[in-house]
């Protein structure tokens, strides 16, 4: 019952805080009193920002300014609450631009999904130390971990039996920091992903910059680590040999798969993440649009948007679970493969059959 209150209270400060803004400005800055520009509302919260938007309290915007860093004839350090001042405005992608010359500068400016980052990567490093230190100070085999240490213990056992040890076989030690790694970092953001209010809120792992720059870690893990049976089966795998050659048919077939497998990554990961925020946004909006649709009508829908919004923020606590799970599940298998012997998949087959 407790768990369910607090659900309940999640989904209604979502409710509550999400479209507070958006009802207020557009993309381009431009007032709306009274309507919700739904291009804004959505895209507003879904996208990365110079920015930490809190709400809006009577038409006044309160926000966390952040840092904005550009090489622009030099180094230029600077509040985004100064960005004019400084000389640069936003172009319509909402990137810094010099207003004088209309180029971009070289940006490494601390954004709302940079500062996400840093902040859930030290939250994870704090969470594992905790952890850590408790095994250091009491002894397992006497007592079991409860608390933080118990819930730790029990996602890192089911991950290293049910997904390294049986995705990558043997020498999974090799590749378990980094396979736990992925998961416990994908599974925090996609949980704070869902709280509505600052720490949380940022779409990270909704960001496709974010799932590349990890299905490129496992591409390299996957490519950099393979055995010769491996390469064999990519640049001469065992198929009749007008397959390959003259005409590298097969090579060719297999060498694009290396490409394919982590892009799949990337993109399920990403488009899950953003399309479970851009459905609960969807249905808070309906609060609003039906706001001139009369009292009766309008007071329905939202009693029927607020049930429907519990559920989507219930469902989304099971999707950032599994978006984890199946992203270091699919990580291990690739790994897996890329470590086979030829006896191993001989095997394997005649088991399959």
């Amino acid at each position: 019952m407790h768990r369910i209150r607090t659900i309940a209270c999640i989904a209604l400060c979502l409710m509550a805080l999400l479209p507070a803004s958006a009802a207020e400005h557009d993309t381009h800055g431009e007032s709306a009193p009274g309507e919700l520009d739904m291009n804004s509302y959505i895209f507003g919260h879904i996208g990365d920002s110079y920015e930490w938007h809190i709400t809006s309290i009577n038409g006044k915007h309160i926000s966390i300014p952040l840092l904005c860093i550009v090489f622009d004839d030099g180094l230029k350090v600077f509040s985004s609450r100064n960005i004019e001042e400084n000389g640069y405005t936003l172009n319509e992608n909402g990137k810094l631009v010099n207003a004088s010359t209309g180029e971009r500068p070289v940006d490494i400016s601390i954004t709302k999904n940079v500062l996400s980052l840093i902040m859930s990567s030290v939250l994870l490093v704090v969470l594992v130390l905790l952890s850590a230190r408790w095994y250091k100070l009491h002894d397992p085999l006497k007592e079991a971990p409860r608390g933080l240490p118990g819930l730790m213990e029990m996602l890192i056992t089911m991950v290293t039996d049910d997904i390294i040890k049986e995705g990558v076989g043997k020498e999974w030690e090799r590749y378990a920091p980094y396979l736990l790694t992925a998961f416990f970092f994908i599974f925090l953001n996609n949980l704070l992903g869902i709280v509505p209010f600052f720490p949380g809120g940022a779409n990270l792992t909704g960001n496709i910059a974010v799932t590349l720059f990890l299905a490129v870690c496992t591409f390299l893990a996957v490519n950099l680590f393979g055995n010769k049976h491996y390469y064999k089966d990519i640049f001469w795998p065992d198929v009749p040999t007008w397959l390959k050659a003259p005409i590298p048919l097969m090579p060719l077939i297999e060498t694009v798969g290396l490409f394919t497998k982590p892009f799949s990554l990337m993109v399920r990961l990403f488009a899950n993440i953003l399309a479970g925020h851009i459905m609960i946004l969807g249905v808070v909006a309906v609060i609003f649009l039906t706001a001139k649709l009369g009292p009766m009508l309008n007071g329905s829908l939202s009693f029927i948007a607020v049930i429907f919004g519990i559920f989507m923020d219930v469902l989304e606590l099971l999707v950032a679970f599994i978006q984890a799970y199946v992203f270091t599940m699919l990580s291990s298998v690739f790994i897996g493969l890329s470590r086979q012997e030829p006896e191993e998949e001989t095997r394997q087959i005649e088991t399959t059959k």
